[in-house]
Order: structure tokens, then C-alpha cells, then sequence
């Protein structure tokens, strides 16, 4: 059963090399991506540490909205359309830091905001 989206989510992209350590429990969300199942930033940043790589957070939210009165279809919309923005920018993890559900005129829409995150091994972004 897919988890409900939420501040703190974390997507990983399908096939991003990950430290042999890690041991994620995911489930597919959307093409290319996969939704972290019990989550904890905490936990797995000491693991990314432990394993001498670096989880890097990119300032600068990436925000959008999408209109419907479904808010499961709806927030899944909303995320599509932000990995569209990510895709070009080849980062491996997108943590969800906002979901709100709002009206506008009385037509329900819902409202993410995300930061782009990447793991590698590399302390140099995008190093090999």
C-alpha cells in the first residue's frame, strides 16, 4: 500500500547508487522513482556517513501546484511535475518539504514544495 506523501518524503531515483551498507524499503511512486518507506533523515544520514559518502541538500526549494478534488491524484500531479524540473538537473533524491492542500476561488488545488537532494560518494557534486 503506497504511504501517503508528506513534509520529510524522500523519492530516490531508480537505479542511483546507493553505499552497499543502505538497505532502503521502497516502493515505486512514479516512473524513475521510488518513495523511501519509513523514512527518518536522521538515520540515514549516520548511515551515508558511516559509509564515507555525502548526502548533499541543494538550497533553493522547487515549488508548483496542480488543480483537482482528488488529493492523492492530485499531489501525485504536483510531484510529477516537479521531477519534470529535476530530470534535467540530475540530482538522485527529491525530499518533499511542504504539502498543502488550499481552494482558490473554490476550486481545491494542492501546493509542494521540495528541495533537490544527491547522494555519491564523491565530496564534490557531481565528482567522480
Amino acid at each position: 500500500m503506497e504511504e501517503k506523501i508528506k513534509t520529510g518524503t524522500l523519492l530516490i531515483a531508480d537505479g542511483a547508487t546507493l553505499p552497499e551498507s543502505m538497505q532502503l524499503e521502497t516502493e515505486p511512486y512514479a516512473y524513475g522513482w521510488r518513495l523511501v518507506k519509513n523514512f527518518d533523515i536522521k538515520g540515514f544520514r549516520q548511515i551515508i556517513n558511516q559509509a564515507g559518502w555525502n548526502f548533499f541538500y541543494i538550497a533553493g526549494a522547487i515549488e508548483t501546484s496542480a488543480f483537482g478534488s482528488d488529493e492523492k491524484k492530485t499531489t501525485r500531479k504536483a510531484i510529477k511535475q516537479l521531477m519534470m524540473k529535476l530530470r534535467s538537473k540530475n540530482f538522485n533524491c527529491l525530499e518533499i518539504t511542504q504539502v498543502e492542500s488550499r481552494r482558490s476561488l473554490g476550486m481545491p488545488y494542492v501546493s509542494v514544495s521540495a528541495h533537490s537532494r544527491h547522494i555519491q560518494k564523491s565530496i564534490v557534486l557531481f565528482g567522480d
